[in-house]
């Protein structure tokens, strides 16, 4: 248990930083940056619980609007996707399946996971642009804007779990 709490603190500090530093100045064509600290809350267990998702979800999203000196955003577009998290677990997994195991490539399949992620980075993407865009002025740039966040922060999930094989 304590093993599991380290190993996660660890990824939720590396995550932070990577984002905070680095990918924060990533702007792919002015609408795509990748946020790649969603990829922790993607990847907890199943099993745990709803309340414990919604703090982890809260502190990362937290962590990093401090460290990026956003208002919030990161911090209610991550309990957003904790909250909707355990849906789209049950959706995108087997009904067989066990109740303990983690998500991953390893343990849905390509197809499920990558179907997985792309649906809890649609309500992530949407949540971090409503917030800050705060208008529906331009809606065709909001909808690039979401498209192409998913596009490239799945990128870099499926990166990062590839390389974690």
């Amino acid at each position: 248990m304590i093993i599991t709490f380290i190993r996660r603190f660890g990824w939720f500090w590396l995550l932070v930083f990577v984002q905070a530093l680095i990918l924060n100045n990533i702007h792919l064509f002015g609408y795509a940056t990748p946020f790649l600290y969603a990829y922790l809350i993607l990847t907890f267990d199943a099993n745990m619980s709803r309340y414990s998702l919604l703090l982890w979800g809260f502190a990362l999203g937290l962590a990093v609007d401090i460290f990026s000196n956003t208002p919030g955003v990161n911090a209610a577009a991550t309990t957003l996707l904790a909250f909707t998290r355990p849906s789209l677990l049950r959706l995108f997994t087997p009904r067989d399946s066990a109740e303990d195991f983690s998500p991953g490539i390893r343990t849905m399949g390509i197809s499920p996971f990558i179907r997985y992620i792309t649906f809890a980075l649609i309500i992530h993407q949407t949540a971090l642009v409503m917030l800050v865009t705060f208008s529906f002025a331009d809606p065709l740039t909001m909808l690039l804007k979401v498209v192409a966040g998913v596009f490239i922060t799945g990128l870099c999930i499926l990166g990062l779990e590839w390389g974690r094989k």
